[in-house]
């Protein structure tokens, strides 16, 4: 019996393709004769490149794929040897990711006005009726036996607030200029009788309340939207030549914005006077003054705050408190600050639940006014806060889009001053609270109590809103064609 192992059946030979010889080759007598391609089998197939020394396959040929690709890999051999793939690389990220900064741009200025109006409206309103719910849960608990109050109160002033809003929104928009000279006076005058007559009245260690019998409020709200939007009316007159040293300086910085710096300092209310240097600022820059004005305006400002602070002791007695190195001193300047910090940490992400803040129960002053945004922390937790972050990144990113969705220079300059008004001051707080910056005595806007802030908030909407209602307008109203051109179809070709 034959033991050896079967052989397996030969493979077919591979097609081979013969090309003609060129005349050189003709010459050769070598390469003339043509030898007949044995059947390889397995056990020679380890041989069979040998016999093939006469034959030229198709893949031999000069100029063929297998040059190609050497010489395309000696391409990118010198490419990257120059450094072009690396450079086009980098250049190819750079277009995406200014792109990417350019869809986000376009998301800001937005294109679509009927969303801009209700962007604005909805996220004022929440804020307030979010103010108005942490009012009555933070003054609910005092002793004076009815827990409404207070929030009856604010929320009076709400619907007076609701009610100027509405009348702004519909009053006619080249009005608002005369408007904003008619507030600067007003609060010019308000603002002397409570720096300089007995009719001022002391709150939170300054000056900055005016009592006429049973009403009480601070000009100094009025103030910063008069403000706004006075000295947007007297930059947008004078367009380009703000460029100018004086035309910038005379009249809005003096005799204007000095003037009621002046007379909020005059009544020892340093806050406010951050957010009147925080609303010029942003209409000079707005308007297009040089930025090396800021840096020299900007040095002085500081200076001038560090005196202020230097000068008077209960603000020295705060800066401290803020680096904690008096905090054992006889008035406890670090307590109000540590029970707010308590009450963010008891909070958690959740929160303990609305109206059982622990707080809130005489541990904490001012708990309803300056630092209204523990109890929000305490109650509604970290989910809480974050939720009235948003709405005011949304309020500014509204009125930002209504800003740049007209070419009209006094509508951009009153929406820039509002939203460094309202942010700045939101800003401020916050970081009070938190201990990113010293106790200064700033409301939160739409939240914290206070009948005159949240009125003259409210109007400063109304004044966005008119612009946005306008611009919805005249998104609707047809644009009107010349005589005698016929309408041209959108779907026809161009």
């Amino acid at each position: 019996m034959d033991k050896r192992p079967p052989r397996l059946p030969a493979r077919p030979p591979a097609p081979t393709v013969l090309t003609a010889p060129s005349p050189v080759e003709a010459d050769s007598a070598e390469e003339l004769v043509t030898a007949e391609p044995e059947t390889p089998d397995l056990e020679t197939s380890g041989h069979s490149g040998s016999q093939r020394g006469h034959l030229r396959l198709v893949d031999d040929i000069p100029g063929s794929n297998t040059d190609t690709s050497a010489a395309a890999t000696s391409g990118h051999e010198d490419d990257a040897a120059d450094g072009s793939t690396g450079r086009a690389w980098r250049q190819q990220r750079a277009a995406s990711r200014a792109e990417r900064v350019r869809q986000l741009w376009a998301f800001f200025e937005g294109a679509n006005p009927y969303t801009n109006f209700w962007l604005v409206l909805g996220s004022a309103i929440a804020l307030s009726v979010i103010g108005l719910t942490f009012v009555l849960s933070s003054t609910s608990v005092t002793g004076d036996g009815d827990p409404f109050t207070i929030v009856a109160r604010q929320a009076m002033w709400a619907g007076i607030g609701v009610l100027g809003m509405i009348f702004m929104m519909y009053v006619p928009t080249r009005w608002m200029g005369g408007i904003g000279w008619a507030m600067m006076l007003l609060s010019g005058v308000l603002l002397s009788l409570v720096a300089f007559t007995p009719l001022g009245s002391d709150g939170g260690g300054s000056t900055n309340w005016l009592q006429i019998g049973p009403v009480r409020g601070q000009p100094s709200e009025l103030a910063k939207l008069a403000l706004v939007l006075w000295g947007a009316a007297v930059l947008a007159k004078k367009g380009r030549l703000v460029e100018q040293f004086t035309h910038w300086v005379v009249p809005f910085v003096a005799p204007g914005a000095l003037a009621v710096l002046v007379l909020v300092l005059a009544g020892g209310d340093l806050g406010t006077s951050l957010i009147i240097i925080t609303v010029a600022a942003a209409l000079l820059f707005a308007a297009g003054v040089s930025l090396r004005y800021f840096i020299a305006a900007g040095a002085l400002a500081v200076v001038a705050v560090g005196l202020l602070m230097w000068m008077t002791p209960y603000r020295m007695m705060r800066v401290y408190a803020w680096l904690g190195m008096n905090c054992d001193h006889s008035l406890d300047p670090c307590h109000q600050t540590e029970m707010g910090y308590y009450a963010l940490a008891s909070g958690g992400f959740w929160g303990v639940g609305l109206g059982q803040s622990r707080q809130k129960w005489d541990y904490i002053p001012e708990v309803h006014n300056d630092f209204i945004f523990t109890i929000i922390g305490e109650e509604l937790g970290l989910l809480g806060t974050l939720t009235v972050l948003g709405l005011f990144a949304a309020l500014s990113i509204g009125i930002f889009r209504v800003a740049f969705g007209t070419d009209d220079q006094f509508t951009r300059l009153v929406c820039i001053g509002i939203i460094a008004w309202l942010s700045g001051q939101a800003f401020i707080n916050i970081g009070m609270v938190i201990g990113l910056l010293p106790v200064v005595g700033v409301p939160l806007p739409f939240i914290s109590y206070g009948g005159s802030a949240l009125t003259i908030t409210l109007l400063a909407v109304g004044v966005v809103l008119n612009f946005a209602r306008r611009q919805r307008l005249q998104a609707r109203a047809p644009k009107r064609r010349r005589r005698g051109t016929a309408k041209r179809s959108t779907l026809a070709p161009r």
